[in-house]
């Protein structure tokens, strides 16, 4: 097992600890104060859980091609999609850094979580969220993505949070045969709730294999897991893979008329919405539709988000 060195910046206390949960343990409850684990270079086969009683850890790698956390809970082998996580947070103010985070059980294991994140204040900066289906589970509360790199086939970006991607290259990759790719399933319960996914700035892209099979492998922007799902997609770049409908339904007519889907200026070959689904809750935005799906608006990220000293757009 590689090590992972720990780092307090108040206490300027130096630790060494053989694993990752070991510095997460040794990190003081209920802390005000962020406290920082520095994981140096290497592949740590380990899953990680984060409780809400250990607030405003920091996880900070060398790199993401180099600090890799790896695991391979999957359904199939008797998880829960909830408790196959790589890395589970909880704990609110969570902020990740240069790390790889991946779930290698494979598309055949079916969900199969990368990361899960159900903590409030939550930003993850050039990181690589790496798996198949069920690849980030942005749970609950209000999370910020910044350029990172996300990989997956089926709802491979999914959950009930209030989160904005900004600068991120979401790539589907090739499914088992007979299936289709589609990037998102939110699932918000009620049209009450604050949530949804925003995705602002990035790039839509498909792997080598994917891309050359896309004439006969179907691909999507999302789908609603729940009646009320909530997905919009600002200024990015949509690559041709996706299917000229964009959206696919999850069973039958569910939410097709509750849901919130939307596109506002984005580009590239797959962008044109001349040919997308007719439902109800479809939309083509226009500005002021648009800004409520901001950093700004959507997630309040001017009252939090400077002191992660992280880049952020706060509007259109």
């Amino acid at each position: 097992m590689m090590r992972a060195r720990f780092l307090q910046w108040l206490l300027m206390e130096r630790e060494i600890f053989s694993t990752i949960m070991d510095a997460i343990n040794f990190v003081p409850n209920n802390s005000f104060d962020r406290t920082i684990i520095y994981i140096r270079e290497g592949v740590y086969q380990e899953n990680v859980e984060i409780p809400s009683w250990k607030p405003n850890i920091v996880l900070l790698g060398d790199g993401r091609d180099v600090t890799v956390i790896s695991g391979n809970r999957s359904v199939v082998d008797g998880w829960t999609t909830f408790r196959s996580a790589t890395v589970a947070v909880s704990g609110e103010g969570f902020l990740a850094r240069d790390i790889t985070f991946e779930n290698t059980a494979g598309p055949e294991k079916h969900q199969a979580v990368a990361l899960r994140v159900n903590a409030d204040l939550s930003a993850v900066y050039r990181c690589t969220i790496n798996g198949y289906q069920d690849t980030l589970y942005v749970h609950s509360f209000r999370q910020f993505y910044r350029e990172c790199d996300i990989y997956g086939t089926i709802d491979y970006i999914f959950g009930n949070a209030a989160v904005v991607f900004q600068g991120c290259n979401i790539i589907s990759r090739m499914p088992m045969p007979g299936q289709f790719t589609v990037i998102t399933a939110q699932s918000r319960d009620t049209p009450d709730e604050d949530t949804g996914i925003s995705v602002q700035n990035c790039s839509i892209l498909a792997t080598d294999d994917l891309y050359s099979n896309s004439s006969t492998v179907k691909s999507y922007l999302g789908r609603p897991w729940r009646n009320f799902s909530r997905t919009v997609y600002l200024e990015s770049y949509i690559h041709d893979f996706i299917a000229a409908k964009g959206w696919t339904n999850w069973n039958g007519e569910q939410g097709l008329d509750t849901l919130y889907y939307g596109e506002y200026e984005n580009n590239g070959p797959g962008s044109r919405t001349d040919n997308r689904v007719s439902w109800p809750g479809y939309h083509v935005m226009d500005y002021e539709d648009a800004s409520n799906f901001t950093v700004s608006e959507f997630i309040s990220g001017e009252e939090w988000l400077d002191s992660t000293y992280f880049p952020y757009d706060d509007g259109i």
